[in-house]
């Protein structure tokens, strides 16, 4: 999970070449999926800001998802959690599907295109949304180059409060941890990955993160990348513009700024269609 106790700097890492024209498409471990052809993000979803040699990176090779096999595991670290059963091995035909990822928030929708390449990520993320997860969840952490050096929002710890001032933010999950999948090229401003310490990878969970800027472009890719913010972006900014708590007790601030944002963020559901 993005921890940030546990993690001095978040390194977070979205693959610019995540997105494919899908026809149907947290915070601990990595997710893997890949499907038929490179993903790529839509034209209209690159900022012109980006630079030519990121626009350009290679994708991560391609996988057939129908084929693919999930390896969920138990969480035996000892982290929080909320534990809804476990995922199917083989990814349903409704995850398999799925195109789009909508967030459901107090603030509106924010919706998500999914790549085919991470089966497995947007399997668990179709499970658990099914389990009703992450109803009236918050998003805990705003990261940005100011305290971190890069720029992001995370969410999906079933358990945190969100206030700053919560120990347990940023260490709870579904009880299941996965593999990363569609590894490669730098992130940017848009991308949603999945959340996990930088020195674990292959453990994913239910947290994930939306990059805010190009500037998480910098950073190693080591998270799985398995989707683009396509509709919504403007909350995401309104969210980030209205900056993080700092409070002399907020003890998530220790390793550099890990804030919970002032402007709080609930997610009313997820709906993956």
């Amino acid at each position: 999970m993005f921890d940030s106790k546990r993690l001095a700097v978040l390194g977070l890492g979205l693959i610019l070449a995540l997105v494919t024209a899908c026809s149907g498409s947290d915070a601990t471990a990595p997710v893997a999926a890949e499907s038929g052809a490179p993903s790529s993000l839509p034209p209209s979803a690159v900022p012109s800001a980006v630079p030519s040699e990121i626009q350009e990176a290679s994708p991560a090779p391609p996988v057939n998802p129908a084929k693919a096999t999930c390896d969920y595991r138990k969480d035996d670290t000892g982290s929080p959690e909320r534990f809804v059963g476990f995922p199917p091995k083989k990814p349903t035909k409704a995850a398999l599907n799925a195109k789009t990822m909508t967030m459901r928030t107090n603030h509106g929708d924010i919706v998500i295109e999914l790549t085919q390449n991470t089966p497995c990520t947007v399997n668990s993320f179709a499970f658990l949304a099914g389990k009703k997860y992450f109803d009236n969840t918050v998003c805990h952490r705003l990261v940005t180059a100011e305290t971190n050096g890069v720029d992001m929002l995370q969410c999906g710890d079933p358990q945190a409060k969100g206030d700053g001032k919560n120990p347990t933010d940023g260490t709870g999950g579904p009880g299941y941890l996965f593999p990363d999948e569609n590894l490669g090229p730098q992130y940017v401003r848009g991308v949603v990955f999945m959340a996990q310490g930088g020195d674990a990878a292959n453990s994913n969970g239910s947290q994930f993160a939306i990059s805010t800027a190009n500037e998480t472009a910098q950073l190693p890719a080591a998270y799985t990348p398995f989707g683009v913010v396509v509709k919504g972006m403007e909350i995401v900014d309104k969210i980030v513009a209205g900056g993080v708590q700092t409070t002399q007790s907020d003890i998530l601030s220790d390793d550099g700024g890990s804030n919970a944002p002032k402007i709080p963020v609930k997610i009313k559901t997820i709906v993956l269609a």
